[in-house]
């Protein structure tokens, strides 16, 4: 078959074919009287094995050692090049995401768009003042996109750093919050953690909503931070886990602070004395909880938490009881 027919069939260009044939990947068998290139079907199918070949990713001279080399086994190289095709998607992944990054910016020029760079890869710095700069100034006439920010504070792991983020995604957009939930979902209990604590900080009713999912968080840490914030909006539904982090000894001062600003009338106070009164006369409430519970007491207004104080003042337990009567001086001495 001469070189024209092969191209044909097997969408190899002939210019192709005499490259492969000056590397010496594939000759052509014969010639013919004219002194034509000649295929047989041997080397047809070698054709076919060198594209193939071409098609994982394999360079013309690791080709030829395929095919020419008896020795040869494939398993080394076939794993380095799928460690090259991982490198090469996450390059490219990453290109990808910051090609979207600064096209959601919606920059009016080149100059914008050398800005939305320029803060992107601050945010990415090693150096921690330099991502706080950034985050500072993300709220400019080009703000970093809102998923860049919901990134970077969901791996912050410096304070002043992560406050700066989550103070420029508070005035990102109306995008933050749904982004911000996906982070409750994290295998990394650090990232879940970020994740509530900047949810606690974002304005409007989705991000509320979303809080007010996460009561029912199987990660305590998650739950607690959405009870904490859920409280200090006044949301009652933080109640009942306003009350375990006390029982359990989890931030039970500020669990025991939100409740006092949900007691805003008599009947929520009442309310909110009874349920931690019942928590007290459990049996299974250990010592060092019913002494939390007395304590959480003194933020709850009313005749009901003075009437339980009077009560607990006698109480068998020492602690308990001389809790309730130092609460008890205090109410009396306002």
């Amino acid at each position: 078959m001469l070189i024209g027919e092969v191209a044909r069939r097997s969408g190899v260009s002939a210019r192709m074919l005499r490259h492969y044939e000056s590397l010496g990947l594939v000759r052509p068998s014969g010639r013919t009287g004219s002194g034509y290139r000649e295929y047989s079907g041997d080397d047809i199918r070698r054709i076919f094995h060198i594209e193939s070949l071409r098609s994982l990713g394999l360079s013309l001279r690791e080709i030829g050692r395929a095919l020419d080399d008896p020795g040869f086994t494939p398993s080394s190289l076939v794993e380095g090049l799928v460690r090259q095709t991982r490198e090469r998607i996450a390059a490219e992944t990453e290109l990808l995401t910051r090609l979207r990054r600064i096209h959601a910016a919606e920059p009016a020029d080149w100059e914008d768009v050398l800005q939305v760079v320029a803060l992107l890869q601050a945010l990415a710095s090693k150096s921690a003042d330099a991502r706080q700069r950034a985050a500072l100034s993300s709220a400019g006439e080009v703000p970093v996109p809102v998923e860049a920010l919901v990134e970077a504070v969901l791996s912050e792991t410096e304070p002043n750093v992560a406050g700066a983020l989550r103070w420029a995604l508070a005035r990102s957009g109306d995008r933050g919050p749904a982004l911000l939930a996906e982070g409750l979902i994290s295998p990394s209990a650090a990232v879940r953690e970020r994740a509530v604590r900047s949810l606690a900080e974002m304005p409007g009713d989705e991000a509320t909503a979303h809080l007010r999912a996460a009561l029912a968080h199987p990660d305590a840490v998650v739950r607690g931070h959405a009870a904490l914030a859920l409280g200090a909006w006044g949301v009652a539904d933080a109640v009942p886990t306003l009350v375990d982090m006390i029982v359990e000894g989890r931030n039970d001062t500020d669990a025991a602070d939100a409740l006092s600003v949900l007691a805003s009338d008599t009947a929520t106070a009442d309310g909110l004395a009874n349920r931690l009164l019942d928590r007290l006369a459990r049996p299974t409430t250990e010592a060092p909880a019913r002494g939390r519970l007395t304590q959480a007491l003194a933020g709850i207004p009313g005749t009901r938490t003075y009437d339980a104080l009077v009560e607990l003042s006698n109480d068998s337990d020492r602690a308990v009881a001389l809790t309730a009567a130092y609460l008890l001086h205090l109410r009396d001495a306002r």
